[in-house]
């Protein structure tokens, strides 16, 4: 459990850092709706959906679950920003546009929706049909 939680952490670190620095790198386009944050969470939902299905433990690349916790928890959960898109969206309706905020809202979450289907269908199709990514096993041996 100690292994697992500093993989973890690790994991945590570099994905923080890479989701600062793709903020940083789309600050410039970022002006009228947070382009960064929405990047950053489509590419986290296809890399989370892609790997975990890819090394499911009866796949053709079965990971270990220290290796899939420290990607699927450390990484994703470090580089995407769910609790930034939410106060990115509050402040566009508290600054007086509404309509942004509906279509970050909208995009985000179609967006994400498509990047987690493509990244399962993808890594099913490499992996050969396996149809379940075991995401709760990970929750359930990480609680």
């Amino acid at each position: 459990m100690i292994q697992t939680t500093l993989w973890v952490a690790l994991g945590g670190a570099i994905g923080t850092v890479a989701r600062f620095w793709i903020a940083l790198w789309m600050a410039p386009l970022s002006r009228d709706l947070p382009w960064g944050t929405m990047l950053i969470n489509v590419v986290g939902s296809f890399a989370i959906s892609f790997f975990g299905a890819l090394t499911v433990e009866h796949g053709r690349y079965p990971a270990p679950e220290l290796w899939r916790a420290a990607f699927m928890v450390g990484i994703c959960g470090g580089f995407t920003t769910f609790s930034s898109f939410s106060l990115q969206t509050l402040e566009l309706i508290r600054a007086g546009a509404p309509g942004r905020a509906l279509i970050n809202i909208g995009l985000s979450v179609v967006l994400c929706l498509i990047a987690v289907a493509l990244g399962y269908l993808a890594a099913e199709r490499v992996n050969g049909g396996i149809r379940q990514v075991v995401q709760e096993q990970i929750e359930e041996d990480a609680g």
